[in-house]
């Protein structure tokens, strides 16, 4: 069966650390492997509130890009997120595709690619990090390279240390190692399923 891979923003200004944990294990059940960015901390966008902890997720599937959609939804709702709730505010979590393999489409409610992937570093930063050589079906250049780019031109701020902003670097590497740890438990949890089911010592 074909697949295609999929880039997912994910991003959460309560709870992060639990919220984050919790998706990516309904997220994981449903798409494993997965490969995951560091988590970054930054600003909230359009609103005032709590910072937000971002990062990107990569996996391959065989579902449409509307099943992914239901699937997402149901790891915001095990987030306690509301599906009505106002656009520019507090989120338990916020799960959006960025890329869906090489699909172009614009429908109410979907946008793909993303349109914010080509204006946001937190979410083209991490994106660049786990799918460098990835290309963007309608810029034709990889995201490695449009990430260069935008370091250029924005000095990609929000996914660098700066004074000032030592807290959130600290809340941010604590999410990214529990992140780690949690992949890595992952990862070593879907060796042992293998290896009892081939009948490996």
């Amino acid at each position: 069966m074909s697949t295609t891979a999929v880039l997912v923003a994910a991003g959460s200004n309560v709870a992060p650390l639990e919220n984050l944990r919790r998706a990516l294990d309904v997220i994981n059940h449903a798409f494993a492997p997965l490969t995951v960015s560091r988590a970054y901390a930054n600003a909230a966008v359009g609103f005032k509130g709590d910072e937000f902890v971002n990062l990107v997720i990569g996996f391959q599937t065989g579902l449409t890009v509307h099943q992914v959609i239901e699937r997402l939804h149901a790891a915001e709702t095990a987030c306690g997120r509301e599906r009505l709730a106002p656009k520019w505010a507090p989120r338990a979590m916020d799960l959006d595709i960025l890329l869906f393999g090489d699909t172009v489409c614009a429908e109410p409610g979907l946008t793909l690619p993303r349109p914010d992937l080509l204006k946001r570093p937190y979410m083209l930063g991490p994106a660049a990090e786990i799918a460098p050589e990835t290309v963007h079906p309608i810029e034709r250049r990889t995201l490695g390279e449009l990430w260069r780019d935008m370091q250029v031109t924005q000095a990609a701020h929000a996914l660098r240390p700066d004074a000032g902003v030592e807290h959130r670097d600290v809340a941010a590497h604590a999410v990214a190692d529990e992140i780690d740890r949690l992949a890595r438990q992952q990862r070593l949890e879907q060796r042992v399923e293998v290896a009892e089911v081939v009948g490996e010592p």
